[in-house]
């Protein structure tokens, strides 16, 4: 008998009639699938274009920042020991609130010494006005004098010339007998007497000038001390009274007070402890203050201007919380420029990397009263690059 033989030729397309409907069925839904999942890729991409177009492209972002404020250094000005430190570490001060107290028993000394020191100035001082005044008076009696003194001269003088004249007549007038030895005897005694007081009136002459010139150099010493100058601006006055205003000085400091109002930080003092001048004691941190360093990528950069708005979040308070600012400036250099050991790039194997700038956020006192941030802590921030 002949082998078996396949289905006739009518029988086999009718069964590959159906295998060939499902397979174009199948071609027809891939077909139908990806012209669907290119229409949503599609329709995503043009939603992301108009984000970018509207949105994105006015906005630059970064979550590389974070909080920072003016830290004030508090320092001591007077050395001494540390009798009371009311304040410490987290604790709220307001400015001027004392936060220090430095041992202020050898600095009430000082001011007393200066307080002394000024007294004594001041009387110095008057001695020497009064000196001038006296002295003023002396020289202008000595002068007076001298004027005596000459008169007293010229007056021995003409005593003297009339005792002259007198005792030559009566000598000549002896020879012939005319006047007797007594008479002669007279005129020359007169004579002597009238040489005499001449003498002595020349030397008070000379005395009274002398003491006028003493006189008038001790004026003047005495007045070069006080020249141009009154008891409230002498110099001495006036050096032993800036001693006092620094006694002064120096006890009010030893009273620390904060300088800001803020949080106290990394306070390292304690009761006995003895500091000297310039030493740090404790850190004030003003976050009423506060401000945000954000550090976008150089590309980032481009449209970033002072005054644009920012938009911030933070990781304390979550997405819920907005904090709004404004753009203070861009740093004048990348942190990595300003790093201890800057990077050299001078190097074969040198790979670029994308640097970042600081930019300084300010933020609004009243969202930073509400919520208070503290030195330090993340933020994520949005500028508005479009105005």
């Amino acid at each position: 008998m002949p082998d078996d033989i396949g289905p006739p030729p009518q029988a086999a397309a009718e069964i590959a009639a159906p295998a060939s409907a499902a397979g174009a069925a199948s071609g027809a839904r891939r077909k139908r699938l990806f012209s669907i999942l290119g229409g949503v890729i599609l329709v995503l991409a043009l939603i992301w274009g108009a984000y970018w177009l509207l949105v994105g492209s006015r906005r630059v972002t970064t979550d590389n920042a974070y909080v920072g404020a003016d830290t004030a250094q508090v320092t001591a000005l007077v050395s001494g020991p540390i009798v009371q430190t009311p304040v410490g570490e987290t604790m709220v001060v307001k400015k001027g609130q004392v936060i220090a107290v430095i041992d202020p028993a050898d600095y009430q000394l000082a001011l007393d010494r200066a307080k002394a020191e000024l007294g004594q100035a001041e009387r110095r001082v008057g001695q020497y006005f009064a000196n001038d005044e006296a002295l003023g008076a002396q020289t202008a009696a000595r002068t007076a004098d001298i004027a005596r003194a000459e008169a007293a001269l010229a007056s021995a003088r003409s005593d003297y010339s009339r005792a002259e004249v007198e005792y030559g007549r009566r000598r000549n007038l002896s020879a012939s007998g005319a006047v007797s030895g007594d008479e002669l005897t007279q005129a020359e005694n007169r004579f002597e007497a009238a040489k005499a007081a001449l003498a002595a009136a020349q030397a008070g002459l000379a005395q009274a000038r002398a003491s006028a010139a003493q006189s008038a150099g001790q004026q003047k010493a005495a007045a070069a001390l006080v020249a141009g100058t009154s008891l409230a601006d002498n110099p001495e006055v006036a050096a032993a009274r800036a001693r006092l205003a620094q006694a002064e000085l120096d006890l009010a400091r030893t009273t620390i007070r904060a300088p800001v109002d803020g949080i106290v930080a990394r306070k390292s003092i304690a009761v006995g402890q003895k500091v000297a001048n310039g030493a740090a004691v404790m850190s004030i941190v003003p976050v009423q203050t506060a401000y945000v360093d954000a550090n976008f990528k150089e590309v980032q950069l481009r449209k970033v201007r002072p005054g644009q708005a920012v938009e911030l979040t933070s990781d304390l308070y979550g997405k819920g919380v907005k904090f709004h600012g404004k753009v203070a400036g861009v740093g004048g250099g990348t942190g990595s420029a300003f790093a201890l050991i800057p990077a050299q790039n001078a190097t074969g194997n040198w790979i670029k990397v994308v640097q970042r700038v600081p930019v300084r956020i300010t933020l609004d006192p009243r969202e930073l009263a509400e919520h208070p941030l503290r030195v330090g802590l993340s933020m994520d921030a949005v500028i508005d690059v479009s105005r």
